[in-house]
């Protein structure tokens, strides 16, 4: 049984890891840097539109690759390898998917051509106030009204909010969960800056009775199953996000380690600095390990609630670990602005924040193995 890349898959890889390494450099991302211009790079999200890698995963039909979420996980990985300032995750994963999926064959004519093409920015909007879970919206509400969803209420760190056209999100009703596809340019629509500490541009969306006509509103009543799939999706995708930053964060300080000399003996040779790259490596592993078995099994539409609750808590606790230790082995140069590392360590905290919580992480898929749920798909 062949366990390895495809050689298409391995074509993507090199394309993105190709563009992104002579477009993103540490000079390029320091423009962003304490939130001096929005954290987006339009010639470079321009370039790999072109290249065709926003749409890997579109179908041929509509101008897309045509290839599965392995293909886009691979994508995001280059992502987070460069800490490119593009929202790859938010367009392609959390709206784009979904749209694809589970969008009217109208909405997608509509949407999903210009959305590869580069024309336009999509958006999801998955938390709440005091909810993370993208399921059970409890703050949002939806009331029908003639041939109108009204929608109201508000969401919290929508990632390129104010740079989206488009924004999928999910509505409580009387029926259901609704989900629709916001104008976000619509009557009632407000959208407030919101800071994180990767200077990621992220919002509140405030929504005052917005009306959104039935032709943008992809389900009335189920969806907690389609926003559950969602939710699946885009965490394995900030986890392969997670594996290539922590993999190059460590890279970097093996780098380092081998060329900074202490007593004439590069500092790599010293035995506790050896052991904290051993485990960096031994982190960086195994979150590639339960990263790629949660993007496999989700590419084939298997259910993988366990392997990403998994993956997750490997990304927040590699994301900590593998931060701390590639600071301690560089000295005071792991904090030095001149120096790239420091923007690695915030986005390996701005991830492992996106998981959250890795022991209620761990607490959460205790119970589900107490109670059988993940024993067995």
């Amino acid at each position: 049984m062949e366990f390895g890349f495809s050689q298409e898959q391995q074509e993507v890889q090199q394309l993105a890891r190709q563009i992104l390494t002579d477009q993103v450099t540490p000079a390029t991302l320091s423009a962003y840097d304490e939130y001096d211009l929005p954290r987006f790079d339009n010639d470079l999200w321009q370039r790999l539109a072109t290249a065709g890698l926003v749409g890997v995963c579109a179908e041929e039909r509509y101008g897309g690759m045509g290839f599965g979420f392995m293909e886009l996980a691979l994508f995001i990985e280059e992502i987070g390898r460069s800490i490119a300032p593009v929202p790859a995750i938010a367009h392609c994963v959390s709206a784009l998917l979904p749209i694809q999926r589970f969008g009217s064959e109208k909405m997608k004519e509509a949407i999903i051509p210009g959305a590869i093409a580069g024309e336009y920015l999509l958006t999801a909007a998955l938390t709440e106030p005091l909810n993370e879970d993208p399921a059970d919206p409890r703050v949002v509400t939806a009331l029908l009204d003639g041939e109108s969803l009204v929608v109201s209420g508000s969401k919290t760190a929508v990632p390129f909010a104010s740079q989206a056209r488009h924004i999928l999100l999910a509505a409580r009703s009387t029926t259901g969960i609704a989900v629709v596809l916001l104008d976000s340019q619509a009557s009632g629509v407000t959208v407030n800056q919101q800071q994180v500490s990767s200077f990621e541009p992220q919002c509140e969306l405030v929504l005052d009775a917005v009306r959104v006509p039935l032709s943008s509103v992809v389900t009335l009543t189920s969806g907690a199953a389609i926003m559950q799939w969602v939710g699946e999706r885009t965490a394995a995708a900030i986890c392969a996000h997670q594996l290539g930053a922590t993999e190059c964060a460590m890279r970097m300080a093996a780098s380092y380690t081998s060329q900074r000399q202490q007593f004439d003996v590069p500092v790599a040779t010293f035995q506790a600095v050896g052991h904290r790259m051993a485990d960096c490596y031994v982190d960086v592993e195994c979150l590639r390990l339960t990263t790629y078995q949660a993007v496999s099994l989700l590419a084939s539409e298997v259910v993988a609630t366990t392997e990403v609750q998994i993956a997750k808590i490997w990304a927040g606790d590699t994301g900590h670990r593998v931060s701390y230790a590639t600071q301690h082995v560089h000295g005071g140069t792991g904090i030095d602005r001149e120096y790239p590392l420091w923007r690695y360590c915030l986005w390996l905290r701005q991830n492992e924040m996106s998981m959250g919580c890795s022991s209620a992480l761990q607490s959460a898929l205790g119970a589900r193995l107490a109670e059988g749920e993940a024993l067995f798909n």
